[in-house]
C-alpha cells in the first residue's frame, strides 16, 4: 500500500519508488542516494528522493493513526467488519478522521446530556419525518430533569445535530463550499488601530479575499496581525446556500418533524460544523501558505550557500561602527585569524588618517588580496575610506552580508574556536570568512538566523527546520569538503557523518595530523563501513597519493577508473584531466551488475574537471556612491542593486542605503512571472529603475533592466 500511496501523490516509476525506498531503510542519505545510486533509482535527482522521503512518512503516519483508532474501537467494542475494511482503506488523514468521529470519547455535550433524559428514541422517531403530532409523542418525555414539551424536542434536536456533524457526507459538502467559496475578512480591533505596531498591518483593517486564492505572504500577515491582538479574522460563506445543502440531504417531507430538523440543522452548521470546518479550512489554507514560504526560504538559502566564493586567499575583514569604532582582522588564505584591532576612522573620533595608514600597513604585511567590509552600520562610509587607499598590489574590496555573525559570534561554536576573544573579533572574523566561503561559514549559523525568509517565525517550525536542514545537507554534499579543514559543522553536515562523528574526524585530524587518503579515514573511532560508504565521496583529500582521493568519484569505483587508464596505456594521472582521452572511452566495456551509464557519466565528468566548484567565483561590486539615504531617490534613477531577499511577491534589492527596494512581481518582466526565481537569484548583481519612493513609510518600489 505505500507504494501506491507514493505513487499516486509523486507519479514516479513503482520500481524506482521500491529501490529508493529500500536504500532509505538502508540508511542511505539522500545526497548519497541521488549521486551514488543512480542506476538503482531510475536516476532520480534529490527533489524527488525528498518527496519519496516525504510520502513515505506521511504514509506511515497514517498507518499509525488508523492502528490507534481501530484498537480504540476495539476497546469500545464498537469495531464491525465493514468499518474496519473502510478505515483500513483509507488514504487520507481527514477522512479517517470522520469516520472515527461517532465514537470519539467526547466532554461533556448537549447531546450527552440528552441522551441521558432519554431522548434518543425522541430524536429516531423526529428523523423518521412519519410523524405528524411530534408534540403529542414529546410530552411522553417530559420527565426526571426536563419539564416541558420544549425542552423534549430541544435536547432532541441536539441529538440530531450531533449525528448531522457526524455525517461524512455533509463534512465533505460543506468542505467543498469552503473550499469553493470561503471568503477571509478581517477588521481592525479600534482600541488598537492608532498602535504604532499596527501600522505595518493597516492595509489589512478591512480586508476581504478569497480564501482559496490568498496568496500566502498576506494569509501569514493577516494571522500574524491577528496574533498580535490588531485585528479579528472571520471566514465566511453563503450561509443560506450551505443550509440548502444539508437540507437537500436529509429533509424528505413537510410535516412537523421536518421543522424540528430543519431547527437541528441549523443548530448543527452554527454550533458543530460551521466552526470546526472553517477552523479546518483556515488551518489547511495556513499549511498550504507554510509550505509556500519554507520553499522560498530552502530556495533563498540554497542560493546564499551556494554564493561565490573567492576560494583561498588572505582577507583583511572589516566589521564597521560609528562610536564603537570599526573591527579589523586578518586572515590566511585557510581563514585562520592573524591579527586584529580596532581604527576609528567615522565620528565621534574621524580619525580617517590613522586608519588609512594602519589598513594600508596591515595589508603589506599579511599580503591581504581582498578586503571584505560587512554591510552593517556604518558600511558605506568605511567602503569609501577603504577605496581611497592606494594600495600597493590589486586587491578586491567586497562588501559581505553580516546576517547572522551576531548570532554566529555569541554561540558556543565560536567560544570554543576564539575562546580568548571577544564577540567583536569572531564577528568580523565570520565577515571575512564569507568572502573566502559563504558554505564552510554560514553551515555555522541557525539557518533561520541569516535573514532570508519572509515570515519565518509564522509557519510550521518543525517543517522548516526539517527542509532548511535538508537544504544545508543537499548544498554541502554537492560542493563537497575538504576533511582536514573542515569545522566541525561543516562536517556534521556531510552524508552519513552527523555531530558525533564529526567531532570525532575533528579530534583525530589535531590528534594525528592531516588525513593522507580516504582509507585513513576509516580509522577515526565509531566510523563504521556504512558511514565510510556514505560519506568518502563527499569528503575531499588535497595532495593525495591517489589523485582520485581530491574528487567525487566514490572509493567503490576506483577499479573501474583505474581500468579504464590502463586501457587507455596511460597513468591514473595523466587520465584526469586529459579529455581527448576520456571522451573517446567506450563505457559499455565498464558496466557492472551496479554500475551504469548515469554513473560512468558522471565519472568521465569529474574527471575531465576534478575538484571543479560548482559555484561562481565572487565579483566586485560597487553601488551609486551618490546614493546615501533614502532622500537620494528619485522616480527615473538607474541604479545598481544586489538582491538581498526573495518572496513569492517578487524580491528585495540592496542599493547602498538602510532600506532594501521591493521589485513587484509585476515589475520583474514585461510578460508574466510563475516564479521569481526564474528570473533573479539571491546576491545576484544587477540594475533597478526607481518607480515610486513614498519616504514616510520607507518604502521604494523598484523595476528590474538587466
Amino acid at each position: 500500500m505505500m507504494i501506491t500511496y507514493i505513487v499516486k501523490h509523486t507519479q514516479l516509476a513503482e520500481k524506482n519508488i521500491k529501490s529508493t525506498i529500500q536504500l532509505l531503510n538502508e540508511d542511505c542519505t539522500i545526497p548519497f542516494i541521488s549521486r551514488y545510486r543512480k542506476e538503482a533509482t531510475g536516476n532520480l535527482d534529490e527533489v524527488q528522493i525528498g518527496d519519496i522521503v516525504k510520502y513515505k512518512e506521511l504514509f506511515e503516519a497514517l498507518e499509525k493513526r488508523k492502528i490507534a483508532i481501530l484498537k480504540a474501537l476495539e476497546e469500545q467494542d464498537v469495531l464491525t467488519e465493514d468499518l474496519k475494511q473502510k478505515i483500513e482503506n483509507t488514504q487520507d488523514l481527514t477522512t479517517l478522521e470522520d469516520l472515527y468521529l461517532p465514537f470519539k470519547k467526547k466532554r461533556k455535550t448537549k447531546a450527552e446530556t440528552a441522551r441521558k433524559n432519554g431522548l434518543e428514541p425522541l430524536a429516531k422517531i423526529i428523523m423518521s419525518q412519519k410523524a405528524n403530532d411530534i408534540e403529542s409523542i414529546a410530552f411522553k418525555y417530559v420527565k426526571g430533569d426536563l419539564s416541558s414539551v420544549d425542552e423534549a424536542l430541544e435536547g432532541a434536536r441536539h441529538i440530531i445535530a450531533e449525528w448531522i456533524n457526524e455525517r461524512t457526507d455533509i463534512r465533505n459538502s460543506l468542505r467543498n463550499e469552503l473550499e469553493r467559496h470561503a471568503q477571509i475578512t478581517t477588521k481592525v480591533i479600534k482600541s488598537k488601530s492608532a498602535d504604532e505596531k499596527a501600522q505595518k498591518f493597516r492595509d489589512y483593517f478591512d480586508w476581504s479575499e478569497s480564501l482559496s486564492r490568498i496568496p500566502s505572504h498576506r494569509l501569514l500577515a493577516i494571522l500574524r496581525a491577528e496574533s498580535e491582538g490588531f485585528i479579528r479574522v472571520k471566514i465566511e460563506i453563503d450561509d443560506v446556500r450551505a443550509l440548502e445543502h444539508i437540507d437537500n440531504r436529509i429533509i424528505r417531507s413537510k410535516n412537523a418533524c421536518a421543522d424540528q430538523i430543519e431547527l437541528a440543522i441549523s443548530d448543527a452548521y452554527k454550533r458543530l460544523l460551521f466552526p470546526s470546518l472553517s477552523n479546518e479550512a483556515l488551518q489547511k489554507a495556513k499549511e498550504k501558505a507554510d509550505e509556500s514560504a519554507i520553499t522560498v526560504f530552502a530556495k533563498n538559502l540554497k542560493q546564499l550557500l551556494l554564493g561565490s566564493p573567492i576560494g583561498e586567499k588572505r582577507v583583511l575583514a572589516i566589521d564597521p561602527g560609528f562610536r564603537s569604532g570599526c573591527k579589523v582582522v586578518c586572515l590566511d588564505a585557510q581563514g585562520a585569524l592573524k591579527h586584529n584591532e580596532t581604527i576609528y576612522p567615522h565620528a565621534p573620533k574621524n580619525d580617517s588618517i590613522g586608519a588609512i595608514k594602519k589598513i594600508s600597513s596591515l595589508a603589506e604585511a599579511y599580503k591581504i588580496e581582498a578586503i571584505a567590509i560587512g554591510n552593517g552600520t556604518a558600511s558605506r562610509e568605511t567602503e569609501a575610506l577603504i577605496r581611497k587607499i592606494q594600495f600597493k598590489n590589486d586587491i578586491q574590496v567586497f562588501v559581505v552580508s553580516e546576517a547572522g555573525a551576531s548570532i554566529y559570534s555569541a554561540s558556543k561554536i565560536a567560544r570554543d574556536e576564539f575562546p580568548n576573544y571577544d564577540v567583536t573579533v569572531r564577528g568580523s572574523v565570520s565577515i571575512g570568512r564569507r568572502l573566502q566561503d559563504p558554505l564552510a561559514e554560514l553551515v555555522k549559523i541557525d539557518a533561520k538566523s541569516i535573514g532570508v525568509g519572509q515570515y519565518q517565525h509564522d509557519v510550521d517550525q518543525t517543517k522548516l527546520q526539517k527542509q532548511l536542514d535538508v537544504v544545508v545537507e543537499n548544498c554541502v554534499n554537492a560542493v563537497g569538503v575538504n576533511i582536514n579543514t573542515a569545522s566541525i559543522p561543516l562536517l556534521s553536515s556531510v552524508s552519513g557523518i552527523g555531530p558525533k562523528l564529526a567531532e570525532n574526524i575533528f579530534n583525530y585530524r589535531n590528534e594525528n595530523g592531516a588525513f593522507t587518503s580516504r582509507n585513513a579515514i576509516k580509522k577515526v573511532p565509531r566510523l563504521g563501513g556504512k558511514a565510510y560508504e556514505q560519506a568518502a565521496g563527499f569528503l575531499r583529500i588535497r595532495d593525495a597519493k591517489n589523485p582520485l582521493d581530491n574528487s567525487s568519484v566514490h572509493p567503490e569505483t576506483y577499479k573501474i577508473v583505474e581500468k579504464m587508464a590502463k586501457d587507455e596505456g596511460v597513468s591514473l594521472q595523466d587520465l584526469i584531466g586529459n579529455k581527448t582521452i576520456l571522451q573517446k572511452i567506450d563505457l559499455k566495456k565498464y558496466y557492472t551488475e551496479t554500475v551504469g551509464l548515469p554513473t560512468l557519466q558522471d565519472i568521465i565528468k569529474e574527471l575531465e574537471k576534478p575538484g571543479l566548484d560548482i559555484r561562481e567565483t565572487a565579483k566586485v561590486f560597487t553601488f551609486n556612491q551618490n546614493i546615501k539615504t533614502i532622500t537620494d531617490l528619485h522616480e527615473g534613477q538607474l541604479l545598481p542593486g544586489i538582491v538581498n531577499n526573495i518572496t513569492n511577491f517578487g524580491c528585495f534589492v540592496d542599493v547602498g542605503i538602510k532600506e532594501s527596494g521591493l521589485i513587484h512581481v509585476s515589475n520583474l518582466s514585461d510578460s508574466f512571472v510563475k516564479d521569481v526565481n526564474e528570473h533573479v537569484h539571491l546576491h545576484q548583481q544587477i540594475i533597478v529603475k526607481v518607480l515610486e519612493v513614498d519616504v514616510a513609510r520607507k518604502r521604494i518600489q523598484l523595476k528590474l533592466i538587466k
